[in-house]
């Protein structure tokens, strides 16, 4: 286990981070681990949290610690190391080795001198967005460390001559803390060492000026004489060309990039090395490609070229690889008069040049690997980056480029360039705007940069910012990320690649502006854009090339939001209302359809669907779904965009499909314990089915959304359902309705503690089944009189019910109620002092329920069963059985049952 108060606090285990809940049982966890290992007082946490201790403060920290321990507690039993929160005279004690919090790891670090091993474990700014004067004296001391600590690394590595390996990180940190005169001098040594002694005695002048207009003083006599120093030395100067651009100002993240191109410096030196950059509009490729040339620049000290080969320039205007060569020539020293005439003897000349000496080659923007080939180096001694908007699959294939894909920054990630652009103080002020404009931003960071730089031009607070980024339109929120130039223009920079679409590549993209959900499957493009299946993957494959699409997961798409604005507003441009309705329309139709044939896989005994699909419309393709294992992840991976699409349908008025997707969702709702979603869903069938004037719809809808009010713990909005779905049955002559209405009835009359009256639903739900034929509902009910007989203390009578259930269950394959029937069975075998018959019975149960994804019932036969195990003496029996409910009930969340398990697994 880990604690992370590096950045905000976080609870881990291996790549689990366990929900620590919210932001001020966080600050009550840092509060505590500010001491591990040692007690803290009442006293000492409530002013850590609260200042000056509101009077509430005691009894809100008692709830808070009492969460922390069941945390804590959760995160052992799942068999992992933990910690322990324990009362002692006046305080609280966390026992944990302080080696497992990310801080004091780092503290212990800098202690033994390890200081790039302790670079490593910071992640960002201290106590991240936690509010108060505890926490930010708190920050400040460790932001000192932290500076400290890489002032010393900084400073070992110039004794080892490695100046290049610490100009990056010194200059972030100098960005955060301008007057460090300690970090200026290393960073002016590092950058005079490097050969950059222009750039030192620059950054001296900023010091000089920061440290006049904040503190009223002037440099200290170390910066001074540095400065001199530098001043009296022959200016050090590279052997080669120097081309690259300025680093990245505020730089932050991507340390798994980095680390990946950090690799290439030592792959074998019998491969041309060339890395494949590529990412959408704006997600800072560029920036991470010069920043890691910047930090590696000492390895290259032939030289480093640079040249921006406009693939996606607003002009137009793409650099013809002959105009870079030349670029290039000029830059190794071959003079205007001795370039040769030819593109093919230029080419030669480069590589000539270029042949043996250790080089640097960055080739930002590019349009396609027809543009970089010729400006490859055939040489091992040197290396290629390459950034484009598209994925260069040709360099992969024909000269073993590594690709690196970048995706948008990690939500830490984001707030630290805020922080970094808008100064820590004012970003833990308004954490929930930051966290606001960051997902408005999709996390792209031209747009954070863009946000950053109007939060800073106008001073206003971020909540404004915030509110403006989340208008109403694609059309708002893209104008709101608009800074005045073509190039930090967000809806700018997404056309240049959108231009370079053929027509059909970009009316699927347009159509990605009208899909309802926030991915799809290539059944679901091939859909939405009304063609085959090889029409959809090759125009996907396109979009993805074009970085204007990511293949999340194998077969599966997405685009950020922002692009996802920008394809909207697109669509709402380009393409008439007839042709949007068209493509949602089809999307509709693939889920209706594949949601029904999923339900009919999940519970195949159950009833025709009472509002009866269309054909498949033939420019519509469901998903083939082989088994109820298909039919289980596709709902599992759907869920979010079904619930988009049943939205949808009930904005478009689509009457029959809002219904249809309620039904096709009901079975993995209810197995699933999606209670509020179920109800929801019901609740838009009924008003579908009032409309539709569809009695036997409606009625059907009511006792499903009974159904999920009773596990709501809703009784009284059950029953109202329940009795309205029963009069719509009974007046439509519908006796198979009319009992299920009744078994409804039954369950929530046991929920309300009135047995004689469940009984009494149960017993008229058989007979309306019997008088209409009915066998699935008759199993049903006889498993239900059974069951409520059993309740009631007659579990001989129980018996002979549940066993006939049972026979009828089995000839009928149904096995949802085969399992349900089991379980009745157990626990009347329980009662008549039967203890094998009732294990047997419970864990055929427990097995069937959990082959069904139905984790509920699965979890209670399991509980059952431990306690039969337990009363027979065979304790590894029974705590094997709780250890299985209790991982079940943490899956659906049942806090209550989870307790109760607990408890017992304590005993």
């Amino acid at each position: 286990m880990e604690v992370r108060l590096l950045g905000p606090v976080e609870l881990s285990v291996g790549d689990r981070v366990w929900e620590v809940g919210p932001p001020q049982r966080r600050h009550v966890l840092a509060a505590l681990l500010a001491d591990p290992g040692r007690p803290v007082s009442v006293e000492t946490l409530i002013d850590r949290v609260w200042d000056d201790g509101p009077p509430q403060a005691r009894r809100t920290l008692q709830v808070h610690l009492t969460h922390l321990r069941r945390l804590l507690e959760r995160v052992a039993a799942s068999g992992e190391p933990s910690a322990q929160l324990t009362r002692r005279s006046g305080g609280y004690l966390l026992e944990i080795d302080p080696d497992q919090v990310d801080i004091h790891r780092f503290g212990s670090l800098v202690a033994q001198g390890r200081w790039s091993e302790a670079r490593a474990q910071w992640r960002g700014e201290p106590l991240s967005g936690l509010p108060g004067r505890w926490a930010a004296r708190t920050r400040e001391v460790w932001k000192q460390r932290h500076l400290d600590a890489t002032v010393a690394w900084a400073q070992a590595e110039l004794a080892a001559s490695k100046p290049g390996e610490v100009i990056g990180p010194l200059r972030d940190l100098a960005a955060q803390h301008p007057t460090a005169e300690a970090l200026a001098v290393v960073l002016m040594q590092a950058l005079h060492a490097a050969g950059r002694s222009a750039e030192a005695l620059e950054h001296y002048a900023a010091v000089r000026v920061h440290l006049a207009t904040e503190l009223g003083t002037d440099p200290g006599a170390e910066l001074q004489a540095v400065h001199q120093a530098i001043l009296r030395a022959p200016m050090v100067t590279g052997s080669g060309p120097a081309q690259l651009p300025p680093d990245a100002p505020g730089f932050t993240g991507r340390d798994a990039w980095l680390s990946r191109l950090d690799k290439l410096l030592t792959r074998p030196s019998s491969a041309v090395i060339i890395a494949a950059l590529s990412g959408t509009a704006g997600v800072g490729k560029t920036a991470l490609a010069v920043h890691w040339a910047h930090s590696v620049a000492h390895h290259f000290p032939d030289g480093q070229l640079y040249v921006n080969l406009r693939g996606f320039d607003p002009s137009g205007r793409v650099m013809d690889p002959a105009e870079a060569i030349r670029g290039f020539l000029d830059a190794l020293g071959v003079s205007p008069s001795q370039i040769p005439a030819g593109a093919d003897a230029q080419i030669a000349r480069y590589r000539a040049l270029v042949a043996g000496r250790r080089m640097l080659v960055l080739l930002d923007n590019a349009r396609d690997a027809e543009q970089v080939r010729p400006l490859l180096p055939g040489t091992t001694t040197a290396v290629t980056v390459v950034t484009s908007r598209n994925q260069l699959t040709g360099l992969l294939a024909a000269h073993g480029a590594q690709a690196l894909d970048l995706d948008v920054l990690a939500p830490a990630e984001a707030r630290d360039l805020l922080a970094r652009r808008l100064g820590c103080d004012r970003i833990a002020a308004e954490p929930a705007a930051v966290d606001a404009i960051v997902t408005a931003c999709a996390r792209l960071p031209l747009a954070l940069s863009i946000a950053a730089a109007r939060a800073q031009q106008t001073g206003f607070p971020l909540a404004v910012l915030a509110a403006e980024l989340a208008g109403a339109g694609a059309a708002q929120q893209l104008s709101a990320l608009d800074a005045g130039d073509p190039i930090s223009d967000v809806r700018a920079v997404f056309s240049w690649s959108y231009d370079t679409l053929i027509p059909p590549v970009a009316q699927l993209h347009r159509h990605l502006g009208v899909h309802h959900g926030r991915d799809l499957s290539i059944t679901a493009a091939a859909s939405l854009a009304g063609v085959a299946l090889p029409e959809a993957r090759r125009l996907l494959t396109r979009l993805v090339r074009a970085s204007l699409l990511t293949e999340r997961l194998p077969g599966r798409y997405a685009q950020h939001d922002l692009l996802r604005a920008y394809a909207t507003e697109l669509a709402l441009t380009h393409d008439s209302e007839t042709r949007r309705t068209a493509a949602s329309t089809r999307l509709l139709a693939h889920h209706v359809h594949t949601a029904c044939a999923a339900n009919r896989l999940l519970y195949p005994t159950l009833a025709p669907i009472a509002v009866p699909l269309p054909p498949v419309p033939d420019d519509v393709t469901p998903e083939p779904l082989a088994d109820l294992d298909a039919a289980m992840a596709w709902l599992e991976a759907e869920h979010a965009n079904l619930l988009a699409a049943l939205a949808r349908a009930v904005e478009a008025g689509l009457d029959t499909l809002t219904w249809q997707l309620a039904w096709g969702l009901d079975t993995f709702h209810y197995r699933g314990c999606h209670w509020h979603d179920q109800a929801d869903s019901w609740q838009a069938a009924i008003a579908a089915a009032e409309r539709m004037g569809d009695a036997r719809a409606e009625a059907y809808a009511h006792r499903r959304r009974s159904e999920a009010c009773r596990m709501l713990g809703r009784p009284q909005d059950a029953n109202a359902h329940a009795q309205h779905a029963l009069r719509l049955f009974v007046a439509a002559g519908d006796r198979f309705g009319e009992g299920g209405a009744h078994l409804d009835l039954a369950m929530l009359m046991e929920t309300q503690g009135d047995l004689p009256a469940a009984l009494d639903h149960a017993e008229r739900a058989l007979a309306a089944a019997r008088a209409g034929g009915h066998e699935r509902v008759v199993a049903r009910a006889l498993n239900t009189v059974g069951w409520f007989q059993a309740q009631l203390g007659d579990h001989r009578a129980a018996l002979a019910f549940c066993r006939e259930a049972l026979a009828l269950n089995r000839r009928l394959d149904d096995l949802e109620s085969t399992a349900a029937t089991l379980d009745s069975i157990g626990y009347a075998l329980h009662h008549l002092g039967d203890r094998t018959g009732a294990v047997t019975a419970y864990q055929d149960s427990a097995e069937i329920f959990d082959e069904l994804g139905h984790r509920l019932p699965a979890a209670d036969a399991l509980l059952a069963l431990g306690d039969i195990h337990r009363e027979s003496g065979d304790s590894p029996a029974a705590g094997a059985a709780w250890r299985r409910a209790l991982r079940l009930y943490e899956e659906i969340d049942d806090q209550d049952a989870v307790a109760q398990v607990r408890e017992r697994l304590d005993m």
